[in-house]
């Protein structure tokens, strides 16, 4: 029995990825004052980083409501009978609230699961880029539900900041509070800790960042999957990949860029690296 794959937009799973291995991705959306945008189907990345740049006024974001997923689960339901759908950390977002809802309300007309995965940007898209080549491969919906629950742990994003402004104005700061008050020059490094951003530590320069990045990566024993992502970053993260070929293969890690939902908070010239440790 056949199983779709469904995710959301701060996933940042690359299109061409996502048509490949059929993965549905449901768009948050980006307000900028009253007018409203679907992340990556209304605004780009790059119409939505030039507008944040412009700085007129401070975006907002919002998840889908249920019907949207509701709509989405019942037109997947006509090709297949499970749907699995692995969503922005509950911490985060109302996505997965919103995901849920939805799976209730079908209830009866197709079995959907949905799994809160503690998760962000593309470590979340790496995890379900890996349940999409499982469903592929004929695996059931259980047992795959079974194996995302087991790479989760696995999986982290860290990411190097030029400012924290824009996560701060956000609410979503999380533990990360602690460095808000550091001197302008100083790069913040976070990532996530049960399902929320959590601080690393401070540098004083992207380069920097970047190195620590990278020692981090070298420091992983064995790397199921590789990816790195960023804002408005492109030099940097066209040279930390080559970099990171030293350690992985280059033409396996992952390229993409921050949604516009997550850019919301994390501004512009950022840069981070994903991954899924082999245990």
């Amino acid at each position: 029995m056949a199983v779709k794959i469904v995710t959301d937009s701060t996933s940042d799973i690359p299109a061409e990825i996502a048509r490949e291995l059929d993965i549905t991705v449901v768009p948050l959306l980006v307000l900028f004052g009253q007018e409203s945008f679907k992340d990556r189907v209304d605004i780009t990345t790059d119409e939505f980083y030039n507008r944040l740049a412009q700085g007129n006024i401070l975006p907002t974001t919002t998840q889908p409501h249920p019907s949207v997923f509701v709509d989405t689960y019942q037109e997947l339901l006509k090709q297949v009978d499970e749907l699995l759908v692995i969503v922005l950390s509950s911490k985060l977002g109302g996505v997965f609230r919103s995901a849920n809802n939805a799976a209730s309300i079908i209830k009866g007309n197709g079995h959907v699961k949905v799994i809160d995965s503690m998760l962000a940007t593309l470590s979340l898209g790496l995890v379900v880029i890996e349940a999409a080549k499982m469903a592929q491969s004929g695996m059931p919906l259980n047992e795959i539900a079974i194996a995302v629950k087991a790479l989760i742990p696995a999986s982290n994003t860290i990411v190097a900041f030029d400012t924290l402004k824009y996560l701060s104005k956000g609410g979503r700061i999380g533990k990360a509070q602690v460095m808000l008050g550091s001197r302008l020059s100083v790069k913040p490094v976070l990532t996530f800790k049960n399902g929320e951003v959590s601080p690393l530590t401070r540098l004083r320069s992207m380069s920097a960042a970047a190195d620590y990045l990278y020692n981090h990566v070298a420091g992983i024993k064995k790397i199921r999957a590789l990816g790195v992502s960023h804002t408005t970053a492109r030099d940097a993260t066209d040279a930390f990949v080559q970099r990171l070929g030293a350690l992985y293969p280059q033409d396996k890690i992952y390229r993409s860029s921050v949604s516009p939902v997550l850019g919301t908070y994390m501004g512009s010239n950022v840069l981070s690296v994903s991954f899924i440790e082999e245990k």
